[in-house]
């Protein structure tokens, strides 16, 4: 028997051929062409109604007329946008779900929370940052605050008869009060809801006094002059709104944050899909329609490529670390 060398001839060979071809460059090119060929499903970590849900559900209208594929909402709101994130970040890496993402649950829950169920960074494959927008500081239209100052100065009359109004704990509207409260030396107390449109159903019925809300949500109730803006919490004033003043402007040098939105597809997903999603969705918010929505609304169509957007989640999460500690802000 020694020296005999066996050759295989059968179907195996074939076999292992297909397989191999399956993994080539070309095959996934090809992959990538062809997606998506069934809807996308696109999870929202928030309820209906909030800022999140409102640019999600716009951008995948612009999605669903540019890949001829639905793409379906999945509201999974709940622990300041961890749940829906950890739905996402434990799906297949096909293409076929991906999550709005924003600054709490990938840059503010790493530090606030004392165990993730996910990781911001190495569960996720970025697609891109979509747009960045200061938030607002508005009150109701009756409220005898008109400015920062007058805010600062009842605030600081009566201890802790302030209440203000959040989306959740660890939300960036929490933690965006909890610095304004550091900074300005004042006690307020802080309400946490289930969402944004809770919030400002609260806020307009008078049961909260102030609401540091994203300009989405309070775009609405602003027009209907139900709500007053009294600030801006970016360091310059808003386009949409130049006679807003800023909170820095207003007695607190320096006050600068934002809320910014990026969508994100679970890690592994091949890397055409994801430049495919990339493309689709940069083409979406350069449309004028959006594009102006997102401008009138506060924001500003950004379309970061995959890798700036994954640097960006990793200076964010530095960022809030450090005001999450100097806050010493907590999660119930």
């Amino acid at each position: 028997m020694r020296g005999i060398r066996i050759t295989m001839l059968g179907p195996m060979p074939v076999l292992a051929a297909l397989v191999l071809a399956a993994f080539t460059p070309d095959a996934a090119l090809a992959q990538a062409s062809a997606y998506p060929a069934k809807p996308i499903r696109f999870v929202v970590p928030f309820p209906p109604g909030g800022g999140t849900d409102i640019l999600s559900r716009a951008l995948a209208q612009k999605l669903s007329e540019s890949f001829g594929q639905q793409v379906i909402i999945d509201n999974r709101p709940g622990a300041g946008g961890n749940i829906g994130a950890d739905i996402a970040a434990k799906a297949a890496p096909d293409g076929y779900t991906l999550v709005m993402g924003q600054t709490s649950n990938l840059a503010i829950n790493p530090t606030l929370f004392a165990k993730m169920p996910y990781d911001a960074v190495k569960d996720f494959a970025p697609i891109t940052l979509v747009t960045e927008a200061p938030l607002v500081v508005v009150v109701p239209q009756a409220s005898s605050i008109r400015s920062i100052r007058d805010l600062i100065a009842q605030a600081r009359e009566k201890p802790g008869t302030i209440n203000f109004a959040s989306p959740g704990n660890g939300t960036v509207g929490h933690l965006v009060g909890e610095m304004f409260k550091r900074q300005a030396g004042i006690d307020m107390v802080h309400v946490p809801y289930k969402g944004a449109a809770a919030a400002l159903t609260d806020l307009l019925g008078g049961q909260v006094s102030v609401y540091f809300a994203s300009g989405p949500v309070a775009a609405g109730q602003l027009k209907g002059g139900r709500i007053r803006a009294i600030g801006v919490t970016s360091l310059k004033r808003s386009p949409t709104m130049p006679e807003v003043p800023t909170v820095a402007e207003s007695g607190l040098p320096g006050f600068d944050a934002a809320s910014w939105y990026g969508v994100l597809a679970p890690a592994g997903t091949p890397k055409e899909i994801v430049a495919r999603l990339h493309a689709e969705m940069v083409r979406a918010m350069q449309s004028p329609d959006l594009k102006e929505r997102m401008t009138a609304e506060g924001g500003e169509p950004i379309g970061s490529t995959p890798a700036e957007f994954a640097a960006f989640i990793r200076s964010e999460t530095v960022k809030w670390a450090r005001v999450i500690k100097e806050a010493g802000a907590k999660v119930d």
